[in-house]
Parts: C-alpha cells; structure tokens; sequence
C-alpha cells in the first residue's frame, strides 16, 4: 500500500471514486449517512477548487482503499470557520482536516498515523501551525451502537490532539430514518511543534 499526496485539482480525477469511498465508508457507525454522488462530489469540489488543499489517496496497486483531505480552515466551508469566528479564533492559522476514510479490511495497517503525519506536513509547508477537525458526538446509549465499537478518541490523543469547546452542528438523515436530525460535530486541536 502506498500514500500519494496530490494537490488540490491534481485529485479531480478521482473525484467519483473518492465520493463512493465516503458514501461506503459513513454508511457506518458513528455516522449512519447515506451519501449520494451529486453530494459528495460538491462536497469535495471545495478541497478540489482551492490550490492550498491537499488529498491524499491510499493505494492497493491501483485500487482506492482509504482517503483524506486537507485545507486552510480560511478556505473551508463558512459552517466549519463559523464556531471559531464566533469564539474570537481567527482562522488564518489553522489547516483544516477533513475526513478520513480507509474501507475495513484496510483498517489497522497504519494508514490512519499516515494521513495525520501528511496532513500535518502539509500545514508546516504552508506556514500553519495549528490543525483542527470535527467529529460527530453520538450518545453511549444510541440503539445502533455496535456493543465493542471502540471510537477514534484514544488515536487521535495519542496524536497530540485535544478537544475544544467548539462545535458546529449538521444535520442528516440516519440509516432507515426518512427526516433529519441535528447532530453535534466536536473540534480537536494540535498545535504543531516548529523547532
């Protein structure tokens, strides 16, 4: 397996397989999305359109596995900027990550340390020194909780990630549901270290 780092535009080719990726991939728990192409290809026109962004593919031979983006918090869409501007941030420091995606099979092979590694790579070249991104915040007691699902949050500490005050709010319609419900998106923050 292989990670190839491409900036912004560079990605538009795989556009489509990218998008099926997120729609596979947030089927799952904790997200429970069922993602459409038209969506997700507009979703992900904003890390295509903006030359600062950075999309990362991982590779089986030819074969997409696993995905993660990147741009300067500026740039990204006014729902994610909106929680810092109004706590007083300003969002000129900050690289944005969007989400990471790898199918399951492919899970626990390092991928994961990879995208962050890259990401925050990114940020340096790019004279950002801080990195933030949003998760969904489910309840423990959610009927549809897998009963030994581990989340995300040992990883991302083990990164030097930490929660923020900050969260912004999306909703969407849950696997088998037909409106949809707010859900609360949580931000991590890490300082980079520069010396």
């Amino acid at each position: 397996m292989t990670i190839q780092a491409l900036r912004g535009a560079d990605a538009t080719p795989w556009l489509d397989a990218i998008a099926q990726l997120r729609i596979d991939v947030f089927r799952e728990w904790p997200y429970l999305y069922a993602g459409n192409l038209p969506y997700e290809q507009g979703y992900l026109r904003t890390y295509f359109d903006c030359p600062d962004s950075i999309v990362l593919l991982a590779l089986d031979d030819d074969a997409l596995v696993g995905a993660s983006t990147a741009l300067p918090l500026a740039a990204a869409e006014t729902e994610m900027q909106a929680p810092f501007i109004q706590a007083g941030i300003s969002t000129d420091d900050w690289l944005y990550f969007g989400e990471s995606v790898v199918l399951d099979t492919y899970r626990g092979r390092g991928l994961g340390v990879g995208f962050f590694a890259e990401r925050e790579s990114h940020a340096l070249a790019l004279g950002l020194k801080r990195c933030t991104f949003c998760a969904v915040e489910r309840p423990d007691t959610h009927p549809a909780k897998p009963p030994h699902y581990i989340g995300n949050e040992r990883f991302w500490t083990n990164r030097g990630y930490t929660p923020m005050d900050l969260v912004c709010h999306f909703a969407w319609p849950d696997i088998g549901a037909t409106e949809s419900t707010d859900k609360p998106m949580r931000f991590w923050e890490r300082t980079l270290p520069t010396g």
